[in-house]
């Protein structure tokens, strides 16, 4: 099985795992945020575990799916290297700090935790992140500016912290993020004492 095919197959595998899940904020189903993930790190590497992880990032944290049961999967589609790299990657991107096991943390501690632990993970996980961040951001402005005053400057914190993957989407997600903090500021210049 080539790469373009193993690909086809875990999108194939990761629409399943979301089922019904749809996109906040477009009638698209889920499966479309993760594949573009997928497309911008594609742009600046074709190392299959890194694109596999960055269609599968959200799966352990969004679905039933279990670590054995993923690993299952990706043992009949790729070799077992490769499917032990692509675990280690989802397992760096899923969130650790979540509110149904730390109830009593606020949002700001728990997103301070998980900052602090992705500016831990590997160059890899870290540039799946930054696509991840490039292809919610604009999005969430547009439609959600309310929650993208709260969202951004995680982000942007979250950036600060997660500097040394690759270098060219550091750049390009620092860059966006600065762009939708101006463009939510022009929107509400009342709120910008609250946006860093």
């Amino acid at each position: 099985m080539n790469d373009a095919e193993t690909i086809n197959q875990i999108i194939a595998f990761a629409d399943k795992c979301h089922g019904e899940q749809m996109r906040r904020y477009q009638p698209d189903r889920y499966i479309v945020h993760p594949t573009r993930v997928m497309e911008i790190c594609r742009q600046y590497t074709s190392e299959l575990p890194q694109l596999a992880a960055a269609i599968l990032h959200d799966v352990l944290e969004d679905t039933p799916v279990t670590m054995e049961e993923l690993a299952e999967f990706l043992q009949t589609v790729m070799s077992e290297p490769a499917a032990a790299k692509t675990i280690q990657l989802v397992l760096e991107l899923t969130d650790v700090y979540v509110k149904e096991d730390y109830p009593d943390w606020n949002r700001r501690k728990r997103k301070d935790k998980e900052a602090a632990r992705l500016g831990k993970t590997s160059a890899a996980a870290r540039t799946i992140k930054y696509a991840d961040i490039i292809d919610n951001a604009p999005e969430i402005t547009e439609k959600d500016p309310d929650f993208a005053q709260r969202l951004l400057p995680e982000y942007k914190a979250l950036l600060r912290k997660m500097t040394k993957g690759n270098a060219a989407l550091y750049e390009r997600a620092t860059t966006l993020i600065n762009q939708c903090l101006k463009e939510l500021r022009s929107k509400n210049p009342d709120s910008a004492d609250g946006i860093s």
